[in-house]
């Protein structure tokens, strides 16, 4: 519950034309996404019923009206927050699996899970292992996974630290930094996890991320 965090310089410049979702709505989610992380509010079978629909509904036309086309914060992580772990890497809220490929340059394996069937669908081109599951009750047994990518994602802390390995990483990636719907910085998060962690951080085009790992 306790976290180191080492900030590193911008490489990626911000490009213009951010796309900044509605002020008021991002906020709501923001709030949702602080309160379950820090155990204030809880997940249960209606909501993960209502976001699994909300996407559904989105599926079809995420790719062209939804996703921001750039892959700059999970790239910068990639390449500057290791040293990686070999094995496994869980993607969740995989989505259409826009992301997948990359992913699947630095792990030997990417299990993509999403609780929306019709955004797995779309991931079919992409995302070869494609899992429907909720990720408060991951389908993966303790340890097992040598990361895990959250790109844009809502924080269960107990699963997260349950599923990495001793030397697992958490690629935390907010693709539009505080501007996001969903942004939790990653002092927040260490602090959710369980045990205490250490973190590696920096800014990259429209967003930002994270990568932390066990403190020894």
């Amino acid at each position: 519950m306790t976290a180191v965090t080492t900030a590193l310089p911008r490489v990626w410049p911000s490009p213009d034309g951010k796309p900044l979702p509605p002020a008021e709505a991002a906020e709501v989610f923001r709030t949702f996404a602080r309160d379950l992380a820090a155990g204030r509010r809880h997940w249960d079978a209606e909501t993960a019923r209502f976001i699994a629909e909300l996407f559904d509904r989105l599926a079809a036309e995420w790719d062209t009206s939804q996703a921001t086309g750039r892959d700059d914060p999970l790239r910068d992580a990639l390449e500057r927050g290791g040293p990686l772990p070999n094995g496994p890497c869980l993607e969740v809220g995989s989505g259409t699996g826009l992301f997948t490929p990359l992913l699947g340059r630095f792990f030997p394996q990417v299990i993509s899970v999403d609780l929306s069937e019709q955004m797995l669908r779309q991931a079919a081109g992409r995302s070869p292992l494609r899992v429907r599951g909720d990720a408060s009750i991951l389908p993966v047994a303790d340890a097992r996974v040598a990361a895990i990518a959250a790109i844009d994602m809502l924080l269960f802390p107990a699963e997260t630290a349950r599923v990495l390995a001793p030397d697992g990483v958490l690629l935390w990636i907010n693709q539009l930094g505080e501007d996001g719907p969903l942004y939790l910085p990653a002092d927040e998060v260490a602090a959710a996890l369980p045990g205490q962690w250490q973190a590696i951080e920096a800014e990259a085009g429209w967003g930002s991320w994270a990568v932390l790992r066990r403190a020894c």
